[in-house]
């Protein structure tokens, strides 16, 4: 028992590693510096794909069923794999209507049957929970639900074989990973006209295929989860004009048509699009042409730092520091004396600081005030004075800026999201947002704006929610979309942060897996260690590139992963403790 537990915590310890090492480098990709060297290799034929084994000879029924379901993972030659274990009756099933993922453990089994089935025919049931479905446009929507499907066995020759089933595939989450891999697909924020990430699927095989696959997810047009939110700079008459092709020298073509007139900006703004998500498949220099002719006439062939300044996630620089907040004062996170208090209003005491954040850059900082019977917003620099927002409530969530730092958003009692808009000059003005989808779940605990500014992440009646920002070009805001996200797993959550523009990190009430890394649909979730971390946990903070932080009793705690697998103490003593980082 020992050595399976051992293996089995091996296994967790690896894929957490791995996620946060996976993570860590996409959301520094979202937003190359200068100094960042990104890899990238040439798209390649691949290997042949190691096809599932097909029917057992003498396989009961439910073994069948069962064997089908682990076969479904392979879409290679339309699922030809899971094809196997059909009769000729089913020869016309519709693999491609729709993709359900299955939890890990599902049944097979005979349904209560009115009569004495028939010799050589009878019916088998798929019994278990659906995590949620895949589009045709390669998006995860998550969809929590048991789910009972009937499929008809019949024996032929000696040997059972499916007759009849409904269209579409079940696909275990194991297998669904094995089989596809997460790229992002990128649209345009209409208002502040950057590229915004998209996260999609494709079929890890064959590998030839997946610059083409990504131009196919790029005509479809935003997921249902951007929806309002984010546009395209393809419009919806737009084709491809040739296939997707590579050229002697290495580049890979993408000829298109029927684009319309497209200004210089939109221009841009499409070449972004096309080559930050062929770089999601490993192409490294992209000619995009429009109708035979150069997209960008001065610029014929591009790579990934020729775009990069128009991606829209801001991440924070390595040299503006974490903080946190204890004692009713922003204090330092790191340095020579952690713990100790900041320069100007937000250290010295001139109010109790319940929670704050930064801009991205660190130079503005927005704090939540305590007062008698009241909780206060205000804003200034961030060792400098501080000045009061025309907002006032029972209580207010920590606050969250914008990427520009033009914005910081919190929420009143618990159930009106507002906005403050912030002057180049520190001049404030309160602006609304249309936050009923959100409020209509519950009380909101814990509000975060992803650094691209196009969601949030929210702690909603004690479960994790993302939602998009959907802006009009008159100023309107509404929180669109809502999804609520492993319920079930993730227990009753307390805090959420962005780790990155495809994932947040969450504690939660569960002693036994307080602290988790989830992806922004809800598809992947990880456990993260939770050595040295004395439960309840109240508060977390999360960046790309940098360590994971809690805090719990005992105060800020740091996880970077490693050969430890521990989470080490950076500030003791602070029991009320709220980490952040920038942005």
């Amino acid at each position: 028992m020992t050595g399976v537990r051992a293996g089995v915590r091996s296994r967790v310890v690896a894929a957490v590693a791995t996620l946060l090492v996976i993570t860590g480098l996409v959301g520094c990709a979202s937003v190359p510096q200068s100094s960042s060297v990104q890899v990238l290799r040439k798209v390649t034929d691949g290997e042949t794909p190691v096809l599932p084994p097909g029917p057992v000879d003498g396989s009961n029924p439910l073994d069948l069923v069962r064997g089908f379901v682990y076969a479904s993972g392979s879409s290679t030659d339309r699922h030809g794999a899971a094809r196997r274990f059909l009769g000729a009756e089913a020869a016309g099933w519709d693999d491609a209507s729709r993709l359900t993922v299955l939890d890990e453990q599902f049944d097979t089994v005979y349904p209560p049957a009115p009569i004495e089935p028939a010799v050589d025919t009878t019916t088998v049931r798929i019994r278990g929970n659906r995590v949620g479905t895949l589009t045709s446009a390669g998006a995860f929507q998550p969809d929590e639900a048991p789910v009972e499907v009937d499929v008809t066995v019949v024996r032929r020759d000696g040997q059972w074989r499916i007759s009849r089933l409904p269209d579409g595939v079940f696909v275990r989450l194991s297998d669904f990973r094995s089989n596809y891999r997460a790229v992002k697909t990128y649209f345009v924020d209409p208002v502040r006209r950057t590229a915004v990430a998209d996260l999609r699927y494709l079929p890890t095989v064959p590998a030839r295929a997946q610059a083409s696959r990504a131009v196919e997810l790029l005509l479809a047009g935003p997921s249902s989860a951007l929806a309002g939110a984010a546009v395209s700079q393809l419009p919806p008459t737009a084709r491809l004009r040739s296939n997707v092709a590579e050229s002697s020298d290495g580049a890979v073509i993408v000829d298109l048509t029927q684009v319309g007139d497209l200004d210089e900006q939109a221009r841009r703004l499409l070449a972004a699009q096309i080559v930050l998500s062929l770089s999601e498949v490993y192409v490294a220099t992209v000619r995009v042409l429009i109708d035979g002719t150069p997209l960008l006439p001065d610029h014929t062939d591009l790579t990934r730092d020729d775009v990069a300044g128009l991606a829209a996630e801001i991440q924070p620089r390595a040299d503006v520091p974490g903080l946190l907040v204890a004692g009713g004062r922003v204090r330092q996170l790191t340095g020579s004396d952690p713990g100790s208090p900041v320069s100007g209003q937000a250290g010295n005491g001139a109010f109790d600081v319940a929670s704050a954040a930064t801009t991205a850059d660190g130079q503005r900082l927005a704090v939540v005030s305590r007062e008698p019977g009241r909780q206060r917003l205000l804003i200034g620099a961030r060792e400098g004075a501080l000045q009061g927002v025309a907002l006032d409530a029972g209580s207010m969530t920590r606050p969250s800026w914008t990427p520009t730092g033009a914005e910081v958003w919190t929420v009143l009692d618990s159930a009106v999201v507002a906005r403050v808009l912030v002057d180049v000059d520190g001049a404030s003005r309160t602006g609304q947002v249309n936050s009923a989808e959100l409020t209509a779940l519950g009380p909101i605990q814990d509000l975060r704006l992803s650094r691209d500014g196009l969601r949030v992440a929210a702690v909603v009646g004690g479960r994790l929610v993302t939602a998009a920002v959907a802006r009009t070009g008159d100023g309107e805001v509404a929180i669109r979309n809502v999804r609520q996200l492993r319920v079930a797993d993730l227990g009753e959550v307390v805090a959420v942060d962005w780790r990155a523009a495809e994932s947040v990190l969450v504690v939660s009430k569960r002693t036994d897996r307080p602290v988790s890394l989830v992806s922004v649909d809800g598809l992947s979730w990880q456990l993260v260690p939770s050595s040295n971390l004395t439960p309840p946990l109240r508060a977390v903070a999360a960046a790309p590139s940098r360590p994971l932080l809690v805090a719990d009793q005992g105060g800020v705690w740091s996880f970077s992963g490693g050969e430890l697998d521990t989470w080490r103490q950076v500030v003791g003593g602070v029991p009320d403790a709220v980490p952040l980082y920038p942005g």
